[in-house]
C-alpha cells in the first residue's frame, strides 16, 4: 500500500502501515482540516489526534482501525480542530487530552492535561509530548518512534511544508521558530514526517534548507 500523503474532506482515509502501528489520516472539512487514527499493531487499541469536524467520518476513521478508542488527542485550542471533540468523546467514552495551556478554552475540558517531556501510550506504542509555544500557548507535537527507526510528528498548526504555523505578533513568532528549531529539528532526523492539521506531509528533512529564510521574512 502506498500512502502519499494527500486525502481529499471526506474522501478515504490514507493509510500508512509500520511495523508497530498503523497510521490512518483523513481530510475532515471544507479547511482541509487531518484527523489522525494511529493504532496499535499488537493490541488494536487507538489515539485519535484532532476530532476536527465531520463527526461521521471521523466515527467512520475510528471504525477503519477496528480497535477501541483509548484517547482523543486535541494539538491546540483553535475551533476548526475541535468542532467534532465533545460528540467523539461523548459516543466512544474515550478520555480527552491536551496541552496543559489550551485545556482551558476547549469545549470538553480534557481528562490529561499535556507538558513538554510527557508521553501518552496507547496499547504498546508510546508518543512524544514537545510543547511548542506561540501559534497557542499550548499547542502539542505528539512523536512516536517505530522499530525500524522511522520518526512521525503530528505537529497541528506549528509546522507545515513551507513554514510555521500562523503567528499574531512578532514575540509569538520568535517563540514558535525557537521551539520549532530546538525541539523538532535539532532532536529528529531529517528522515521525519511531518504530519500536519492541514494539507499534505513533509519531512524536516525537506524543510530544513529554509529555516534562514522563515526567520528572515518572520513567518
Amino acid at each position: 500500500m502506498v500512502y502519499n500523503g494527500e486525502v481529499t474532506p471526506g474522501g478515504p482515509a490514507d493509510v500508512r502501515e509500520l511495523p508497530d502501528a498503523v497510521i490512518r489520516k483523513a481530510s475532515v472539512s471544507p479547511q482541509d482540516n487531518n484527523a489522525y487514527l494511529i493504532t496499535c499493531r499488537a493490541t488494536g487499541d487507538q489515539l485519535l489526534i484532532d476530532a476536527a469536524d465531520d463527526a461521521e467520518r471521523v466515527s467512520t476513521l475510528i471504525g477503519e482501525g477496528g480497535g477501541p478508542l483509548r484517547g482523543i488527542v486535541t494539538t491546540h485550542q483553535h475551533w476548526d480542530h475541535h468542532r467534532a471533540l465533545a460528540e467523539i468523546a461523548e459516543v466512544t467514552k474515550a478520555p480527552t487530552l491536551a496541552g496543559e495551556d489550551d485545556a482551558d478554552a476547549l469545549p470538553v475540558k480534557p481528562d490529561v492535561r499535556l507538558r513538554h517531556g510527557d508521553t501518552v501510550a496507547v496499547g504498546e506504542l508510546t508518543l512524544d509530548v514537545v510543547h511548542l509555544r506561540g501559534h497557542t500557548p499550548g499547542s502539542v507535537t505528539l512523536v512516536l518512534t517505530s522499530p525500524d527507526g522511522s520518526v512521525h510528528a503530528f505537529t497541528g498548526d506549528s509546522l507545515f511544508p513551507g513554514g510555521v504555523g500562523k503567528t499574531f505578533d512578532g514575540d509569538a513568532f520568535s517563540s514558535l521558530i525557537g521551539d520549532v528549531e530546538e525541539r523538532l529539528f535539532n532532536a529528529y532526523p531529517d528522515e521525519t514526517w511531518i504530519y500536519p492539521g492541514h494539507g499534505k506531509d513533509t519531512t524536516l528533512g525537506a524543510e530544513r534548507p529554509s529555516l534562514p529564510q522563515w526567520r528572515e521574512r518572520g513567518w
